[in-house]
């Protein structure tokens, strides 16, 4: 009988254990796309975690708000983004910088990001530049 309720006891563990690994992972897992794929899907997208590959749009910075919020775009599309995590927005993260965003789409249709990965295109340009004509 001891030995029944430490195999039940045990199982139950590794239930609860496989379970609390299978829902991480879940919400952990985040579609890459681009601006324009995300605009031709952003109905698909409720409740899923996304990476959103874009420039940021010159001119469109606006931290006077509560939340930063600015529009990144690709060939044909821009959508609005809204900045709600804590991390610190990296240096590269400016106007016409290529940007990375991670988050979810908000009731109102911005794009709210968790994380902002940004390179700056023109630095990174150069420096090839700089080592092709070498």
């Amino acid at each position: 009988m001891a030995r029944m309720k430490f195999i039940v006891g045990g199982a139950v563990i590794v239930a609860a254990l496989a379970w609390m690994g299978f829902v991480g992972f879940q919400e952990s897992k985040a579609y890459y796309i681009t601006v324009d794929e995300y605009a031709s899907m952003a109905g698909d997208l409720h409740g899923k975690t996304v990476k959103l590959a874009g420039d940021v749009v010159a001119g469109s910075i606006d931290r006077t708000k509560p939340r930063m919020e600015f529009i990144i775009e690709s060939r044909t599309n821009k959508i609005k983004v809204r900045y709600i995590g804590t991390d610190i927005i990296p240096d590269t993260f400016k106007d016409g910088s290529k940007a990375l965003v991670e988050g979810n789409i908000a009731g109102d249709g911005a794009f709210e990001a968790r994380r902002i990965e940004a390179k700056c295109a023109s630095k990174y340009e150069a420096e090839y530049k700089k080592r092709s004509s070498s």
